[in-house]
């Protein structure tokens, strides 16, 4: 019998690759998931490992359930990955990202104390740390400027974990992960919001793609590759933290661009840019240096920005057209809203 791993978050698109990636090693594959009225589960069932893991409902906000569910997985390992992950969404809901996503790493780390402290922890940590005025390659070394409600809730989380880490000796480490993308990406996302629109505009389906600030400047890799390098960094003699990413940075306009292009079309007729879904104030340049971790953990990114667009686009392009005649499978995008009818506080900010 392998290890024992529990993800929380598992049904995002981390912890869906992540699990994928730890059944191949023979892993017992515990995920918490939040009890909600609909199931979300879609991304378990795309990769066709939903039977495969063990699941356990769990809370952030409530310590007790993340108690229950290390006694009932008894991991070796903790990759804490939930979150609430998007940072337009922090400012809407401020209060919400420091309980969820900064405490909540607290409440992980004190059970993990309490109940085993010989488990290793790895705490899902953001390029979103270094925020903005930065203009070259970021490391482990760079000092950190958070710009949003959700990366100060994750810089609390970065440094309770080293806190927990250096205090009490447990093997606690921080992977800070650059943006990475996939089709199982959310649609909140501006990648999969691109992938998404281009391809529903090739088919027919959608007319136009209304974006905010397309200057800013992103690392994007692949998820698939990123999650190994989570379980890399808890395989190392010693606990550390780690940059991944591909040392590339793009515009969103590039995105976009290559994205219409993929689907045969000229974005230009098709995306217009528009202030209401401009940030109170957005990061403009992330670039992530990835040499400590290829040092160390002989870990480096094969897919780079213009293939990783183009399966996003293709996936999407494929699952418009088979939904379009008629197949279903486990997906997201029908199911949707448009965004004019999400009505939200920040769209009212006087400016």
């Amino acid at each position: 019998m392998g290890k024992s791993a529990l993800i929380t978050g598992i049904t995002g698109q981390d912890g869906a690759y992540l699990a994928k990636f730890l059944l191949e090693k023979d892993y017992q594959v515990y995920g918490t998931f939040r009890r909600l009225s609909t199931p979300n589960f879609w991304r378990l069932q795309y990769l066709d490992i939903f039977d495969r893991i063990h699941l356990i409902p769990a809370d952030l906000l409530d310590a007790s359930s993340i108690i229950s569910a290390l006694k009932i997985s008894q991991p070796d390992e903790v990759y804490h990955l939930a979150a609430q992950s998007f940072v337009g969404t922090s400012f809407e809901q401020p209060v919400g990202a420091g309980e969820i996503t900064g405490l909540g790493v607290t409440r992980v780390m004190e059970a993990i104390r309490e109940i085993n402290p010989g488990i290793k922890f790895y705490q899902a940590s953001t390029s979103e740390l270094y925020g903005q005025g930065n203009t070259e390659s970021l490391s482990e070394q760079t000092p950190f400027r958070p710009s949003s409600p959700y990366a100060s809730a994750k810089l609390y989380g970065y440094w309770i974990t080293r806190i927990y880490r250096e205090g009490y000796g447990i093997f606690a480490c921080n992977g800070i992960l650059f943006n990475h993308e996939s089709p199982l990406r959310g649609m909140e996302f501006v990648t999969r919001k691109i992938s998404n629109a281009a391809a529903k505009i090739a088919l027919g389906l959608e007319k136009k793609l209304a974006l905010g600030n397309i200057e800013s400047k992103r690392d994007w890799g692949y998820a698939p590759e990123y999650v190994e390098s989570m379980w890399l960094i808890l395989q190392q003699e010693k606990p550390d933290d780690y940059v991944i990413a591909t040392n590339e940075s793009h515009t969103v306009k590039e995105l976009v661009e290559k994205a219409f292009a993929v689907a045969g079309l000229d974005w230009e007729k098709y995306v217009t840019v528009e202030e209401r879904f401009l940030r109170p104030l957005d990061v403009n340049f992330l670039q992530g240096d990835y040499a400590k971790a290829k040092r160390e953990l002989g870990w480096e990114p094969k897919v780079k920005f213009n293939e990783l667009v183009e399966i996003m686009v293709k996936e999407d392009l494929s699952r418009w057209q088979r939904w379009s005649k008629g197949e279903r499978f486990p997906w997201d995008a029908p199911n949707y809203p448009n965004e004019n009818k999400i009505l939200s506080r920040m769209l009212k900010l006087d400016r």
